[in-house]
């Protein structure tokens, strides 16, 4: 109770369209915001819980998705096979594909190896903690991490190598890098650990916020440089091989009267491209950022939670209430939206050769071209939410849903 007071006097406003109740069990049991954030009737907040409420949590969303319209499918999408894999619970994950196996892991702590063709489980490692990251593959390891904040090393049969503990929760993906597994943990650090042994070399510590929001963000690392996301709209690079600050960048300012207004947090991986690093910012911009000086190349306002992705030129992203953009690499221009899936807690887009795939809450993917963003094709694979979607071989991709269920879709 004291908790909702002190929240009710930071804000000055009154509570969301919904029973106080609601919010403070949601925000007590998703750790979404630190202590001494504020509730408030801002559209802001709004549109945070909209979009996290189903596709993190699982709770009831504020508003319901926009009806589909029936379409003309130029498409024909089939599922090959399905398998239960065990349910997220209030992970994110995204499985991997490599040598014609998928990766994956569930909230129960399994980490398994499955037949690509056939989904048939090839082996299967309990763990004994719940798996808070996405499952990370190489230097002949299969890496994965617990809320508990213990990184595990397998090898490609699925036996324990090795495992380290970290400071907090791990997020995101591992990656490997020359010898050295990255990782990132809850309280804002990346680990640089010896791929051999476990060994801690390095470690990257940036200080916690009073109000951030919690999320699944990770790390990507390319050509012996890391690129992170952070609170505040900050972008960062440093050293694969020791952990060393490169560059920092803010690519959204955080604007607004109220706590929760102002939050512009990189909640979603950035993504590289040659010379160019892009990211995007819940709240804040999306921006194009030279990769060796740091320097923002150009930015626009569009916020997104769960991210974007580029391919030949054009960036794909899902917008925070559910449009999705398509848009011009070298200036940031819109190339189209597509703005008939709202409040559908849509995936990072997926681009298929001329198409671009994208899950939602209720088990649909939608194909969109990708010379105008009109739907062309639709299906709907369950009932619960789709995590992600990864490109497998041979017209084949593959969408992970929270409820646990791997599907294998074929599309032609």
């Amino acid at each position: 109770m004291r908790l909702v007071n002190r929240m009710q006097r930071l804000s000055g406003l009154s509570a969301l369209h919904m029973k106080k109740s609601r919010i403070v069990n949601y925000l007590a049991l998703s750790v979404l915001l630190a202590l001494g954030s504020g509730l408030s009737a801002c559209s802001g907040f709004t549109d945070l819980k909209n979009n996290l409420s189903e596709s993190i949590f699982g709770a009831e969303p504020a508003n319901p998705p926009v009806e589909l319209e029936p379409i003309k499918s130029s498409y024909d999408m089939r599922i090959a096979w399905s398998t239960d894999v065990g349910e997220a619970g209030r992970f994110t994950y995204s499985p991997v594909v490599a040598d014609n196996f998928i990766y994956t892991v569930n909230a129960g702590g399994t980490v398994m190896q499955l037949a690509a063709d056939s989904g048939k489980l090839q082996w299967k490692t309990e763990l004994e903690e719940p798996i808070s990251s996405s499952v990370g593959l190489g230097g002949g390891l299969v890496l994965a991490g617990t809320s508990k904040g213990r990184l595990y090393a397998l090898n490609m049969n699925g036996k324990k190598v090795w495992s380290a503990i970290l400071s907090s929760e791990i997020q995101g993906q591992p990656r490997y890098y020359d010898g050295t597994v990255i990782v990132r943990t809850s309280d804002h650090h990346i680990y640089g650990i010896d791929a051999a042994d476990g060994r801690r070399k390095w470690v990257y510590e940036r200080a916690t916020p009073s109000l951030s929001l919690k999320t699944q963000a990770g790390i990507v690392v390319d050509s012996g440089a890391i690129y992170a996301g952070f609170p505040g709209g900050k972008l960062v690079a440093i050293r694969a091989d020791n952990g060393k600050l490169l560059w920092e960048a803010t690519v959204a300012q955080p604007k607004g009267v109220t706590e929760i207004e102002r939050i512009a947090d990189i909640t979603s991986l950035p993504f590289v491209d040659g010379a160019v690093v892009y990211v995007v910012a819940y709240q804040g911009k999306v921006a194009a950022v030279d990769r060796q000086r740091g320097q923002v190349i150009w930015s626009r306002d569009i916020s997104s939670y769960i991210g974007l992705t580029a391919d030949n030129g054009k960036i794909y992203l899902s917008h925070t209430i559910g449009s999705v953009y398509s848009l011009d690499t070298a200036n940031g221009k819109t190339f189209w939206r597509q703005g008939n899936l709202g409040y559908r807690h849509l995936t990072i887009p997926l681009p298929l050769s001329n198409i671009v795939a994208v899950g939602d809450l209720e088990g649909y993917v939608h194909l969109l071209s990708q010379d105008d963003g009109s739907f062309v094709g639709r299906t709907q694979l369950g009932s619960k939410p789709l995590m992600s979607l990864v490109a497998g071989s041979n017209n084949q991709f593959f969408a992970q849903s929270r409820d646990g269920h791997l599907y294998a879709v074929t599309y032609k």
